[in-house]
């Protein structure tokens, strides 16, 4: 499906080894991720060189992976409370040194993802921008070769209509956001920094905001009128995600479930100018559990059945105006034991 989609380039979260080989001579660029709580580990050269070993140079030598970055954590302030700053630049040295080692630290570079909490402005002008000061030390010893961002707008903005900032009209927080970033750098001797968005995203559903409408809108941002350079986030939904911070969280994807295109996205990579849905996809038999007819909305044993249901399943399309928010008390506990029943029988 990345293939035929024209995907050129893919992030990964971590460095699975037969996601990896699968992407082996595919010519996909890829960039592999190393999880926060490895971090403390990779504090040792020894062990960051035999984790090269064992996620980079195998994937190099044996499978003809395209792999040009690693992305050493993810740094976020307000998220983490600060709790991998100590451990993060020592990995990232360490990862480094162990790349270069190798022989491999021209073809692969190193960095951080940095979420968008790490810098913030000091006024209602986006020159105003600056790292947050506890950090800003931190931060900038980790931007070389480029800032990698991430940025999830449902999360962390709310759709504006367009405002004036420094005779600069912005539409969306998004651009304003960027922009900030770009005066931080420009403030630290970082002006002309090459910024990866390494993740972008707008849900689909689980949430009022999270709908295809505002999913499909984007363009560039004033401070830097080029191609922003991203990861859209992500590939397919995860009905298994976790959804502490929000039900919309299982619905990122811009494939669902089964990999039919959920809206028009032209990535100017294919000759139709649209998505390309998976193909050979295999679909369970056409049975559904479903609340009886007899069945009473009192009956003690209904509410903790759908509780069950639901956290096993996924209800997460049953809030307040998503996709399936108009349903009745009948149909929402159908909609539960058949989201339940359906995980059971594929699994």
């Amino acid at each position: 499906m990345l293939k035929d989609n024209g995907f050129q380039k893919v992030k990964l979260f971590d460095a699975h080894y037969d996601t990896l080989k699968g992407l082996g001579n595919s010519g996909i660029e890829v960039m592999v991720g190393i999880p926060n709580d490895v971090l403390a580990t990779l504090g040792s050269f020894k062990a960051a060189e035999k984790w090269v070993s064992s996620n980079i140079s195998v994937h190099l030598s044996d499978n003809n992976e395209n792999i040009r970055y690693v992305a050493v954590g993810i740094l976020s302030w307000q998220t983490y409370n600060g709790s991998f700053l100590r451990t993060t630049f020592p990995a990232l040295q360490n990862v480094q040194a162990a790349l270069v080692k190798a022989g491999q630290g021209n073809q692969v570079k190193v960095t951080v993802l940095l979420n968008a909490d790490v810098y913030e402005s000091s006024s209602s002008l986006l020159s105003g921008g600056n790292f947050c000061a506890d950090i800003q030390d931190f931060v900038i010893q980790m931007l070389n070769p480029t800032f990698q961002l991430n940025m999830h707008s449902l999360m962390e903005m709310q759709h504006l209509e367009a405002m004036a900032i420094g005779g600069t009209i912005y539409t969306n927080m998004f651009d304003a956001n960027h922009d900030t970033l770009v005066w931080a750098l420009k403030k630290n001797g970082f002006g002309n920094l090459p910024i990866i968005v390494g993740e972008i995203s707008w849900p689909t559903d689980g949430d009022c905001n999270a709908n295809l409408q505002l999913a499909q809108r984007g363009k560039d941002t004033p401070m830097r009128p080029v191609p922003v350079y991203v990861y859209l986030f992500s590939l397919i939904d995860e009905d298994a995600k976790s959804i502490q911070c929000g039900n919309f969280k299982r619905h990122w994807g811009i494939f669902p479930y089964d990999g039919r295109p959920k809206y028009s996205l032209n990535l100017g990579t294919t000759n139709s100018g649209s998505l390309i849905p998976a193909s050979i996809v295999k679909y369970l038999e056409k049975k559904w559990c479903v609340l009886k007819p007899i069945a009473k909305l009192d009956d003690p044993e209904v509410a903790p059945s759908v509780s069950y249901a639901c956290a096993r399943g996924d209800c997460t399309s049953l809030g307040y105006e998503t996709s399936c928010g108009g349903l009745d008390a009948r149909e929402n506990i159908s909609y539960a034991f058949n989201s339940y029943y359906q995980i059971k029988q594929s699994g």
